[in-house]
């Protein structure tokens, strides 16, 4: 595990060997200083998901080094409002694992990145305990934005798009799409015929986020 200042020095000359134009000395710098608040950030959330050890951040695990891209961008923006050295670590998320989670969009304290290739998130309301998986997207429509609720599973190839609202404990099966809809607490969503969402209660008792999170 790298310390502090490696890591500042690393996620530094990744940037500038993607954007040559980068001033290493300068991003270097503003990283380091916001690099403890993003990774108490990243250590809560490595705290709560099951299959990660608490109190250890791998930068070569490239699940965790896409949430924490994405975690050390916001912090930048959230405390500065500068914007050139968090677009330059949102491009540098976005080529090395294929996501486009933008650093303005509020994530919740805890979710899970399943696998990042493909996952593409609107500015729209995420609930705490939210698990992604690959190509799925959050998209607005005529300016309308989703409202996901907490605990949330979206399996690969969904897509929540428009004024839709998905209720807690909802879980999205593998190439679904929910297009201005309202969907109720603890349901089930598969894709049903004509391309409208089949929606079915979930009568478990355990909740299927417990397989991801610690809570």
């Amino acid at each position: 595990m790298l310390n502090n200042e490696a890591l500042a020095t690393y996620v530094a000359q990744q940037t500038v060997n993607l954007l040559p134009d980068t001033v290493l000395a300068r991003a270097q710098r503003e990283i380091e200083t916001h690099l403890p608040a993003a990774l108490d950030r990243l250590h809560h959330l490595i705290k709560h998901v099951k299959m990660w050890t608490p109190g250890q951040f791998d930068h070569l695990h490239s699940t965790q080094y896409c949430t924490f891209l994405y975690l050390l961008s916001n912090e930048i923006f959230t405390q500065t409002g500068e914007r050139e050295l968090p677009t330059r670590l949102f491009l540098l998320n976005k080529a090395m694992n294929a996501i486009d989670l933008f650093y303005e969009i509020d994530m919740p304290p805890v979710f899970f990145i399943g696998h990042s290739a493909g996952i593409v998130l609107a500015k729209a309301t995420y609930g705490n305990y939210l698990v992604l998986y690959q190509n799925s997207t959050v998209g607005k429509n005529h300016g309308h934005a989703p409202r996901i609720g907490e605990g949330v599973i979206v399996y690969p190839n969904s897509a929540i798009i428009g004024e839709t609202e998905i209720g807690d404990h909802c879980v999205l099966g593998q190439g679904t799409s929910v297009i201005n809809q309202k969907v109720p607490t603890r349901q089930f969503i598969f894709n049903g015929t004509g391309g409208q969402a089949l929606i079915k209660p979930n009568k478990q008792a355990q909740l299927p986020l417990e397989e991801y999170f610690r809570v």
